[in-house]
């Protein structure tokens, strides 16, 4: 329990000095992190294009139809934003990264305006 009690008052402190993004999207971040490392059956380290990815199924199969609604509702409209929530964490120290890892990698993975539209196959292979 105090683990979780320090996660969300490092997160409060992040959001008082980066506006951008709502406290939610940092667990967010974390709960599809997890979600990425299961689905690529890896316990470690991801990349910027993997997490990315990673989210976006993760948000589809957790808010469905309302998953862009809810991650602009947090200010996340890019995957750049990904990168920007993902580095606010490395720099408190609640994530880390190799020396290859930039805020690059996050650049572009994908647009939001067709990257959240849930098909069938989105569906079925969840």
């Amino acid at each position: 329990m105090e683990k979780a009690r320090g996660f969300f008052e490092i997160v409060e402190a992040v959001c008082e000095s980066d506006t951008r993004y709502k406290p939610d999207s940092y667990e967010f971040v974390m709960q599809a992190l997890r979600f990425t490392q299961k689905k690529l059956k890896r316990s470690g380290h991801v990349s910027g294009g993997e997490l990315s990815e990673g989210i976006r199924q993760y948000a589809l199969k957790t808010y469905g139809p309302m998953a862009r609604t809810v991650l602009e509702y947090w200010g996340i409209r890019s995957t750049e934003d990904l990168g920007n929530i993902v580095f606010n964490m490395i720099t408190v120290k609640l994530l880390s990264k190799t020396e290859d890892d930039t805020l690059e990698d996050f650049r572009d993975v994908y647009r939001f305006d067709s990257a959240f539209k849930r098909t069938i196959n989105d569906i079925t292979a969840t």
